[in-house]
């Protein structure tokens, strides 16, 4: 048997380890640190940190061992997140398909209810779907879509609130997975245990950035965070450890 095959449930089962070449990559994922909660967000790259071009074509910047990374990690969570930009832009289905796996529940956040009817994410396969909006917005969707309103704090929802909304539904392990925004907005928030940067060998030049976070003045108030670098042919991914900068926003604190 292939040993991807059984990666899924050992870590679900909280297993002490992966078999090789797995627990390197994702025996960091198998246990939350914080609380009860394991969040990880994820960026696909060019060299010089485009994650699209200037017209937003990002199809595909990353090579085929990035994209089954990016699919080994939905099929090891319990939800996968993307923004309504994302929705709109890339229309992605979120589902494991380039490996073996369970399906995520697939969520959206759309705090203006202006997620198409069609989006492909939304597709009746018997996965649930969530569409996280502002409360009192009531968008036009079809039916089976769970709807969760949250309040918007600063003109947003914040990524603590939608985290725990996600903790009530039952999904504890959750990937954020974009877009660029997306992520930065949970990673300022100190929402996020794990980062992976997967690296592709290309130069785009100019185009849309990774990471935007809120400016600072010098270099040494940068963040630096614990790191594994790992091959994955032809591209390279940075695994960043964000467990000291997270905020607690599960059911339990692990210092409690």
């Amino acid at each position: 048997m292939d040993s991807w095959a059984l990666v899924p449930e050992l870590v679900r089962s909280g297993a002490a380890q992966l078999p090789a070449p797995w627990e390197e990559l994702f025996g960091p994922l198998r246990a939350a640190m914080v609380d009860d909660l394991m969040v990880v967000g994820q960026l696909g790259q060019s060299l010089d940190g485009r994650v699209a071009t200037e017209a937003g074509h990002s199809h595909y910047i990353n090579g085929h061992a990035g994209l089954a990374h990016l699919h080994r990690l939905r099929a090891l969570v319990d939800a996968v997140v993307i923004g309504i930009g994302t929705a709109l832009t890339d229309d992605p289905q979120l589902t494991v398909r380039r490996v073996s796996g369970p399906q995520p529940v697939r969520v959206v956040i759309d705090p203006g209810g202006r997620l198409l009817q069609s989006a492909r994410l939304l597709a009746n396969d018997g996965v649930r779907r969530i569409v996280v909006t502002t409360s009192g917005v009531c968008p036009s969707l079809p039916q089976g879509i769970e709807i969760v309103g949250l309040p918007k704090s600063a003109g947003q929802i914040p990524p603590s609130a939608i985290l725990g909304a996600l903790a009530e539904h039952g999904l504890r392990r959750i990937l954020i997975e974009g877009g660029a925004d997306t992520v930065s907005r949970f990673l300022a928030a100190g929402c996020l245990d794990r980062l992976h940067v997967v690296v592709a060998p290309v130069v785009l030049g100019s185009g849309r950035m990774g990471l935007t976070l809120p400016p600072i003045e010098r270099a040494d108030q940068a963040l630096r965070v614990p790191m594994q670098v790992h091959r994955l042919d032809d591209e390279v991914l940075f695994d960043c450890d964000l467990s000291a900068q997270r905020v607690p926003v599960g059911r339990a604190s692990r210092s409690m």
